[in-house]
């Protein structure tokens, strides 16, 4: 089975400046709410004991494959849902991960990557990819390379777009095993949130908000890229080069 692509026209400088906006105001709310709770994201990691900090990028591994098998499957039985509802669904969960402190929070870890992985599916639907295909799911699990919204760089990490490997047997695996540490280190400042006395079930709330809506974003700008590649068809790097340019003009 193929990606499926929609064929309804757009304009591409159209498309490719909205695209440039979402990029850059991917996180910022969610930035906001953490900045409230006095949260900093250079001193977060630091607050979890060291066995968790030692063990966290194999556990976000581990959380991370077992995210794709329980999306994919869950495709036949729950539907896409609506972005609002995604946030809200995913800000619940980290409520309740962060009510018992690190023992909820670690539980709730392969939970939350699995929800989020849902939401990027979604994306790619909407932009008319099949997520039931080897180089969509890949491309899912690209976008956990981005940066999270605890690291936000203001589009510094935009060559996360255009990183693609050959989709041979072990591509996945290999993709699986760059991006875990990448994403270990933005789940460990949200586990490191949720161990804050008192505020845990707050701080869950707020970076579970925080993360799905980032993603969303995320996802958006990278299946928003490759449809733009496919319908203008020109070659994906040189998409990436015109949304580079026009972050420069957001500046």
């Amino acid at each position: 089975m193929t990606e499926i692509v929609v064929t309804t026209p757009i304009d591409p400088e159209a498309e490719l400046a909205r695209i440039a906006k979402r990029y850059k105001a991917a996180g910022g709310l969610g930035i906001q709410v953490l900045n409230l709770l006095g949260t900093r994201a250079d001193s977060l990691l630091d607050k979890l004991p060291t066995p968790v900090s030692q063990q966290l990028n194999a556990a976000t591994r581990a959380a991370l494959e077992q995210a794709m098998v329980v999306a994919s499957r869950s495709r036949g039985v729950v539907p896409d849902q609506s972005e609002w509802l995604n946030t809200a669904v995913g800000t619940a969960m980290g409520a309740a991960g962060g009510m018992g402190g690190l023992p909820t929070a670690l539980a709730e870890l392969p939970v939350t990557t699995t929800l989020l992985l849902r939401v990027i599916e979604g994306v790619a639907v909407d932009h008319g990819f099949d997520p039931a295909t080897e180089s969509v799911r890949f491309d899912c699990v690209q976008v956990f390379a981005s940066a999270g919204p605890l690291e936000h760089d203001d589009g510094s990490d935009i060559a996360f777009l255009s990183a693609r490997l050959a989709l041979t047997g072990t591509a996945m695996q290999a993709v699986i095993a760059r991006v875990a540490p990448r994403l270990a280190v933005v789940m460990g400042q949200k586990l490191a949130a949720q161990t804050v006395p008192v505020l845990g079930a707050v701080a869950g709330a707020a970076t579970n908000y925080a993360y799905t809506s980032y993603y969303t974003d995320m996802a958006h700008v990278h299946f928003g890229l490759r449809r733009l590649a496919i319908e203008a068809d020109v070659p994906h790097a040189e998409v990436v080069e015109r949304l580079r340019a026009q972050m420069l003009l957001l500046k």
